[in-house]
């Protein structure tokens, strides 16, 4: 396969919803690893402070048809029941024709309803800003049909700008039980900002609803939760997502064993399954590492090259410690 034909099946695949039909968000196989972007209930839920840095590459043999770089800040306020975050992405589609980069600040309420349960309650604001490099793409009238050869200027009319930019905002609540299991649901997009380039009212980003699981067994105790390292814990989770047509479940279950964690999981998108994902992670002190790989079992097939994610977290507390009534962290899968 050419390298001119990798780049115009990359470019198809990255701008066909975009320019013509609905935008949709990028996603993340190491969902738990990425806590901000998955619930902005997620702000705040350790004992103290959090960094995290994700980066994904998909389908890495279609000329980088997707390459997702986010970094993320939350922070516990245990004086206030509270927590913030921030978090900066940048989502490079179609070999960089087509670049999202967004910003977004985060404010957390944890509620404790009784001893075992506690709900936190997160808002969301957002900036996003799409860039179109028209340079970097190919269109029909362009490609010589005997050859596949590229030549010639193309007749289709650029965009008055290749920027466009819009205010976005979204919600999140997760229950939690004891240190036993966790449950949430987070909806973005509330506004459904459009996102057009030729002033279509079509072209938006359709709310985005997600709902998310997991409990805590404890293998080496024969119990739920009590986790403690040396014990082996078993995270069974899920994770149901929809946007605007689109579905998509991911079933799997994480082993823990200090310091290694290995899981396994699987996507479907309803219409047909989509991939199989392996990962490791080590944990060492506040620090932890992730890197997982997507099998493809789509019509994308294989030569597209699958996905690779890597994540890297660290907790710290940047105050000393207060004695003072504290709610507890989520205990949610680390990836």
């Amino acid at each position: 396969m050419s390298k001119q034909f990798r780049l115009i099946i990359a470019v198809v695949l990255a701008l066909g919803s975009t320019l013509q039909s609905y935008a949709q968000d990028p996603q993340f196989s190491q969902f738990y690893a990425n806590p901000l972007y998955l619930s902005p209930a997620f702000a705040g839920s350790t004992q103290c402070g959090r960094l995290n840095l994700n980066y994904r590459n998909q389908w890495p043999g279609l000329s980088n048809a997707y390459a997702t770089y986010n970094v993320s800040y939350d922070q516990s306020l245990p004086g206030i029941n509270s927590g913030f975050g921030l978090l900066v992405m940048s989502d490079q589609q179609g070999d960089g024709a087509l670049s999202r980069t967004s910003a977004a600040a985060f404010y957390v309420y944890k509620l404790r309803v009784s001893e075992p349960i506690i709900i936190n309650f997160g808002v969301k604001a957002g900036f996003y800003q799409e860039h179109l490099n028209w340079d970097k793409l190919f269109f029909a009238d362009q490609i010589n049909s005997a050859t596949g050869e590229i030549s010639g200027p193309t007749n289709e009319t650029p965009p008055s700008s290749f920027d466009v930019s819009v205010v976005d905002f979204s919600v999140g609540a997760i229950m939690t039980y004891f240190d036993i299991f966790n449950v949430g649901i987070a909806v973005d997009h509330l506004t459904q900002p459009q996102l057009s380039f030729y002033d279509n009212p079509d072209s938006k980003i359709d709310m985005k609803i997600t709902g998310h699981g997991s409990v805590n067994i404890n293998i080496t105790q024969g119990m739920l939760g009590g986790y403690d390292p040396d014990d082996i814990m078993l995270q069974p989770s899920i994770l149901y997502m929809q946007q605007g047509k689109f579905h998509q479940l991911n079933a799997g279950l994480y082993v823990n064993k200090y310091p290694f964690v290995v899981g396994a999981y699987y996507r479907h998108n309803f219409q047909n399954p989509d991939a199989v994902i392996a990962l490791i992670g080590l944990k060492f002190d506040n620090v932890r590492f992730g890197y997982s790989y997507d099998a493809t079992m789509s019509n994308v097939g294989g030569k597209a090259g699958g996905a690779h994610e890597i994540s890297l977290a660290w907790d710290f507390c940047i105050y000393k410690e207060q004695k003072r009534r504290r709610i507890r962290a989520i205990s949610a899968p680390s990836f």
